[in-house]
């Protein structure tokens, strides 16, 4: 089996981007009555705005599921539909266990006299992620129509209509008066451009380094056009903020996930030869092995250390303290240690037991972009090494061939 290891680096990046950025911008403050309540360093400091550009990477998330989806369902040899319920099932069943193991931990705080505050931050921040299952479940689900299209229309004119909603509800933000319901329709449209842009990647679509510099050049002039119109220079929501670009997302939020798909496509022959060292590698392969439930853990993680340290009477930096300076910034780095230490603690306990295949074949359930690669056969006698022993696959069918297999050594 074999793996497009570019790609594995950059859903990698695009989960670590995602949990850093939350623990980066989610300050968590100490009251005077012991509860917590949310605020953000991007209100009191907004030259660290710019940042966002390389923390929010939603976009990579989408266009690493659309690659990972497309290969996986060219792989399969059974009815769409068992491939689809495997493929959601990965999904579901580790926010059903998020779900279940929250309400638990929610009612014993609830009955230790845990503050309401810290009730509403726990539960909000823990709910928050799965907005992404709805966009990511719908364009999963319609995946093999979408490669279909890909392959007739070409993926420009697939992407167009896309990108002409959310500008269409923009436009609608910036002309209605404040507060007019809009339906979310740009949470699906927008995330289905980087999604579409993976379906074409792994069709072959996106290959060579001039589509890769198109789509990094175009993603960059949107951006600096986008902003020069007047658009919020974060890339994520900034409390008190009159618009957002990730609630909905925005042109902006399209932008930058085009930009970020050409980044890294750029950057595919540096990444591959990163990946050939033991240690990133490892590191990249145990990302993505966990990708779904480190996502959905990383702010429980963060709740829980914040509000069983504060049980200890003291106010520390960076943990319960205002975010409204650098220093902050700085003491918040120095909690991270810990959060990724419990997060990886949390991610390992939950992770199911391998199972195998009957027969003696690989782990069940193997990641989606696993794509089958010739396997090799040796003899010993002609080309390989005089420890390497000649593999013959024969069928019990054919006599001949088996009667050959039983001359050889095994």
């Amino acid at each position: 089996m074999s793996r497009d290891r570019a790609v594995d680096a950059l859903r990698a990046y695009a989960i670590g981007g995602v949990v850093l950025g939350h623990w980066l911008v989610t300050g968590l403050v100490l009251t005077g009555d012991g509860g917590l309540h949310q605020a953000s360093p991007l209100t009191a400091l907004p030259g660290l705005s710019p940042v966002t550009w390389v923390l929010q990477t939603l976009g990579l998330f989408f266009f690493t599921a659309g690659f990972g989806s497309t290969r996986s369902l060219a792989s399969h040899r059974v009815r769409a539909g068992g491939w689809l319920a495997r493929r959601l099932r990965r999904l579901l069943l580790p926010t059903v266990a998020l779900l279940g193991v929250g309400a638990a931990v929610l009612l014993a705080a609830t009955v230790t006299g845990t503050p309401d505050d810290t009730l509403s931050v726990a539960l909000r921040l823990a709910v928050s992620p799965l907005w992404f299952l709805l966009p990511l479940v719908f364009l999963v689900a319609v995946t093999s129509p979408l490669r279909a299209a890909v392959r007739r229309w070409g993926v420009a004119r697939i992407v167009a209509p896309a990108v002409a909603v959310v500008a269409a509800v923009d436009l609608a933000v910036r002309l209605l008066p404040a507060g007019t319901d809009l339906p979310p329709v740009t949470v699906l449209a927008a995330w289905a451009v980087p999604y579409l842009l993976g379906v074409a990647h792994a069709d072959g679509r996106l290959g060579g380094r001039r589509v890769a510099g198109t789509l990094a050049a175009g993603g960059a002039a949107a951006l600096g056009a986008l902003l020069a119109l007047g658009y919020p220079v974060s890339a994520v929501g900034v409390p008190g903020a009159g618009v957002s670009n990730l609630n909905p997302p925005s042109l902006q939020a399209v932008a930058l996930a085009v930009t970020q798909v050409g980044l890294g496509l750029l950057a595919r022959p540096t990444l591959e030869r990163l990946l050939t060292r033991p240690l990133p590698g490892r590191a990249v392969s145990e990302v993505n092995q966990h990708a779904v439930r480190i996502y959905l853990w990383h702010q429980p993680v963060l709740v829980a250390v914040t509000a069983l340290t504060a049980r200890g009477g003291l106010t520390l930096p960076g943990l319960h303290t205002a975010p409204d300076s650098t220093g902050w910034v700085l003491a918040r780095f120095g909690w991270l240690p810990l959060l990724a230490a419990v997060l990886v603690t949390v991610v390992r306990a939950g992770r199911p037991r391998a199972s195998r295949r009957p027969g003696g074949g690989g782990v069940a359930g193997r990641s989606a972009e696993y794509a089958s690669a010739a396997s090799p056969v040796y003899d010993h006698r002609r080309s390989g090494p005089p420890d390497l022993q000649e593999v013959i696959a024969v069928r019990d069918s054919d006599p001949p061939s088996r009667g050959r297999a039983d001359g050889q050594s095994r």
